[in-house]
């Protein structure tokens, strides 16, 4: 087995495991502050829109290498020291670039904030996933904010990530990774960050294309699998998804809503203005926390479609 799908393999293992330790220092963290303390500088120097998108690039190309390099120092090291010590490492990283579990903890938690009528505190959690404004969400906007939060993130931080360990390896991974973190952070489409974020943005559709329609046949390999409405999943994908604002999350979020019977997009609030998202799927159901547990279920053998095909993919082409 190629040593990258190993590391691949091993890394989805682990995060089902364990998820993310929070004693345990997370790269995604340092990326993060790393893009924060970048951001303060460009706005020190930058003003212009001309001079934002440029800075806004530098950002984008420093992350992603710096991200990138480091890893492959780290590896580097680990391999000078002990091929065991290599392996696991190699896998560990990986690991670190998947949310699997962590994402269906927390799905989870604001499922049984719901049922138990913890409105307040499941809004809080809500707020912890999302981007847009959780204040005065109502129960089904609650439901469905997460719901397409699993979606989305199912391409985001579980296939894309995969994809990219199999093609270049943990070094790769953590650069889709530092892409994605990039984008989740700079990329709005609003005053603040329409330059500045540009080239985060576009960088981010770029890296997520293949992963993401990847990510929409597995979705509905496992909508088949489960005995979910896969036919009107794909329906749903192929008259819906283009109306996203991304290229890639409306893929993920057309079909998860097709296979469980709800309809994403609609009005969300970010930083106090309305934003209008296309609708997916068809109101066929309205929102109960019930779908969250489908959402996970599909999130779970989704991604663990995704390992064996591009476990099977990569064999057959070494072989």
């Amino acid at each position: 087995m190629n040593i990258f799908v190993l590391f691949a393999l091993v890394g989805f293992i682990i995060d089902l495991l364990v998820g993310d330790p929070p004693r345990l220092p997370h790269p995604v963290v340092y990326i993060g502050r790393g893009i924060a303390r970048l951001e303060k500088v460009a706005r020190s120097v930058a003003s212009s829109p001309l001079a934002l998108k440029a800075a806004g690039v530098g950002i984008a190309i420093t992350v992603v290498v710096v991200s990138f390099g480091v890893t492959m120092l780290i590896l580097w090291a680990a391999r000078q020291a002990s091929y065991y010590v290599y392996l696991f490492l190699g896998a560990w990283i990986v690991s670190t670039t998947l949310a699997t579990r962590g994402l269906a903890e927390a799905a989870g938690t604001i499922r049984q904030l719901l049922l138990a009528d913890d409105q307040q505190v499941a809004r809080r959690q809500v707020g912890y996933i999302v981007g847009r404004d959780t204040e005065s969400m109502d129960r089904e906007q609650m439901v469905r904010a997460t719901v397409e939060t699993v979606a989305e993130n199912i391409n985001d931080a579980v296939v894309a990530p995969l994809f990219y360990a199999c093609l270049g390896g943990p070094a790769l991974a953590m650069a889709y990774r530092a892409i994605n973190t990039l984008d989740s952070m700079l990329g709005y489409k609003n005053d603040r960050y329409l330059y500045l974020g540009w080239a985060s943005a576009r960088l981010d559709d770029w890296a997520g294309y293949i992963p993401a329609r990847l990510t929409g046949l597995v979705l509905l390999l496992a909508a088949w699998l489960s005995g979910r409405d896969w036919k009107r999943a794909l329906r749903a994908w192929r008259r819906d998804a283009a109306g996203h604002p991304s290229p890639n999350s409306g893929i993920p979020e057309s079909v998860m809503a097709g296979a469980i019977h709800v309809r994403l997009g609609g009005c969300n609030i970010y930083d106090g203005v309305a934003s209008f998202r296309t609708y997916m799927g068809d109101p066929l159901e309205e929102f109960r926390p019930d779908h969250i547990v489908r959402a996970v279920d599909m999130l779970y053998l989704s991604s663990t479609c995704a390992v064996i095909c591009l476990v099977v993919l990569a064999w057959l082409v070494i072989n």
